[in-house]
């Protein structure tokens, strides 16, 4: 592993009592979060939001609950995150996450965002998860992005603030957009859109599973991605894929995300994904979305999203 010397940039287009939110002095100086051993200092605009720093800080701050339910920790020592201002619009509009020291993330809020907006965001939570895996080179782009539209949602499950209907619905409606298409030649060789994120997703979703089945529920992707993170495998380093993979599947005692990997890394593999939402009893049912509690992978869907 080689510690990064440079900044490479990664992006997309209620608070616990382990969090504590304060001001760090002079309205222009910036807000901290302390998430158990790591400190993220934030730096807000003074003006230009409708919302108050109050409700910026809550935003954040249940990203960063979120993530460290997943990982058991929050990924880095040290981090900041700057957001700014876009005039004359709402919502979150993009987000990019920087290695370097500290690791550093950029936000673009809207003047106009309203609270409801920011609680519905996933955009935060999915720049914090790029800290928590070493930096690959371009070819395995597909990995970083791919583990952060995956685990985002689940991880926002894990504290509540999706509910598992709402994880497994979005994952039905959207998991398709990561199937190869014509001239698909593999992740490693694929730099489109749907394959680099929802391709890496869908691979997160099978090593997940395959995990979970050789280990009889007993650990998934994200005992193997904690894994990594104790081998100080975070965004601060960078590492060849073999070695991620290779201390994930260790992590776990079995090779499925070696495995997949093979399978998916240079030809247009395409698992059956409507056998794989009936094996792990998601349905559609006018409209909304129904568990069945007595298909074979229910408990494994169960756990995906149940707290560690």
């Amino acid at each position: 592993m080689q510690k990064r010397v440079q900044l490479s940039r990664r992006g997309i287009l209620a608070l616990g009592a382990s969090a504590i939110a304060h001001r760090a002095g002079a309205d222009n100086e910036p807000f901290r979060i302390t998430m158990g051993k790591s400190l993220i200092e934030v730096s807000l605009p003074v003006a230009g939001l409708d919302l108050a720093p109050t409700s910026l800080m809550a935003w954040i701050t249940v990203a960063a609950r979120a993530v460290t339910a997943y990982y058991g920790k929050f990924p880095t020592p040290n981090a900041s995150v700057t957001v700014r201002s876009i005039e004359n619009r709402a919502g979150v509009l993009n987000g990019a996450t920087y290695g370097g020291d500290p690791p550093h993330t950029r936000m673009g809020v809207g003047q106009h965002t309203t609270k409801r907006q920011l609680e519905d965001d996933w955009t935060m939570t999915h720049e914090f998860v790029h800290l928590a895996f070493p930096g690959m080179t371009r070819q395995h782009h597909w990995l970083e992005e791919g583990q952060a539209t995956y685990i985002e949602p689940i991880a926002r499950a894990q504290i509540g603030t999706l509910t598992p209907e709402r994880v497994w619905g979005d994952m039905m409606r959207d998991m398709h957009q990561g199937l190869p298409g014509p001239n698909d030649r593999g992740l490693d060789f694929t730099r489109t859109w749907g394959r680099t994120y929802w391709g890496g997703a869908l691979y997160c979703l099978m090593a997940d599973v395959g995990i979970r089945e050789r280990t009889g529920n007993r650990a998934g992707l994200q005992q193997a991605l904690r894994g990594v993170l104790a081998a100080d495998g975070n965004i601060e380093y960078d590492w060849s894929l073999e070695e991620a993979l290779q201390t994930a599947d260790k992590a776990v005692k079995v090779p499925v995300m070696t495995e997949v990997y093979q399978q998916m890394k240079d030809k247009p593999f395409a698992p059956n994904l409507s056998e794989l939402w009936q094996g792990l009893g998601v349905e559609l049912v006018d409209g909304r979305i129904k568990f069945r509690d007595d298909a074979p992978l229910a408990e494994v869907r169960k756990a995906i999203t149940r707290a560690q």
